[in-house]
């Protein structure tokens, strides 16, 4: 049996569960291109900047500033100036965000849920280690 390259079933992964939580997002406001990682980032580290996002989620400057541009206009995240510098803005949840989170982490669950239905307890961990393992840095 011919093997698959790694970063071809790891990137298919990705676009099925993006698709999948598109879906799932859609009645909420919430659209494509990973925004529920940028307001699930923002709702645990409230105050963030849209450069910390884009390195911590290793997402690329724009997509970054669609996202939040986006999630700010649907009412999940407002734009405060940093009383540091006054060039930059610090992004927290609204109420109306903090309120949708156990709705969101209950559609994340279910996601992951469905993505590792036929796989044992045992056999998730470890590939959840092996993930890990991959070094992912440039």
């Amino acid at each position: 049996m011919k093997k698959e390259p790694i970063g071809k079933l790891i990137s298919y992964i990705y676009r099925t569960q993006l698709k999948r939580m598109s879906r799932s997002l859609g009645e909420y406001g919430i659209g494509g291109g990973g925004q529920y990682s940028f307001l699930k980032a923002i709702l645990m580290s409230p105050g963030t900047t849209q450069d910390q996002l884009t390195v911590d989620l290793k997402f690329d400057k724009a997509t970054t500033a669609r996202s939040v541009k986006q999630l700010e206009a649907a009412g999940y995240i407002e734009r405060k100036a940093d009383p540091e510098d006054r060039r930059s803005h610090r992004l927290y949840p609204t109420q109306k965000a903090v309120e949708f989170l156990p709705v969101l982490q209950s559609l994340l669950d279910e996601s992951n849920a469905k993505l590792t239905r036929d796989l044992t307890n045992e056999e998730e961990d470890q590939l959840i280690a092996l993930l890990q393992k991959l070094n992912l840095e440039e």
